[in-house]
């Protein structure tokens, strides 16, 4: 669904991937509620609609409608900015785990969406599921094959 500014007609929608630090699996539990409460609350404050949206144990992925007027480096800066402030006021100890603020890592994944925003979202949604099947599929065997030959 297209929206509108004054002399605007957009559907800009992105799929962006970010982790923390390091990649650490700090998403967890009463932190992983807050991350995405925490999210949500700064999308919502900037009129950004999340889409589709899983906070995976290493990384978040989100699928969200961009106005024009802002750029997706400008809200990233935002979005990991204000998030890791918020979240190390929130959770004080884990300034000693990550230090100065910095709790996402420097970069992040973008892809603009286009029309393919259902499979997107199914991908998004079922992102873990695929995790937990492909670790299997790639579990090594703890014995040798080839000893007894």
């Amino acid at each position: 669904m297209e929206r509108s500014l004054a002399h605007t007609r957009w559907m800009c929608k992105y799929h962006i991937v970010f982790t923390p630090k390091y990649r650490r699996k700090i998403i967890y539990n009463k932190l992983r509620r807050d991350i995405v409460q925490t999210i949500k609350d700064l999308c919502k404050w900037k009129g950004i609609e999340i889409i589709e949206g899983k906070a995976m144990p290493d990384h978040i992925h989100i699928l969200v409608k961009i106005p024009p007027k802002m750029s997706i480096s400008n809200f990233m800066g935002y979005l990991k900015g204000k998030s890791a402030m918020m979240i190390f006021a929130r959770h004080g100890n884990l300034k000693y785990k990550f230090g100065n603020n910095n709790f996402w890592s420097t970069g992040y994944y973008v892809s603009t969406v286009g029309l393919n925003e259902a499979t997107i979202a199914k991908y998004i949604r079922e992102q873990d599921t695929y995790d937990k099947m492909m670790d299997k599929i790639s579990t090594k065997e703890l014995n040798d094959p080839f000893r007894d030959c």
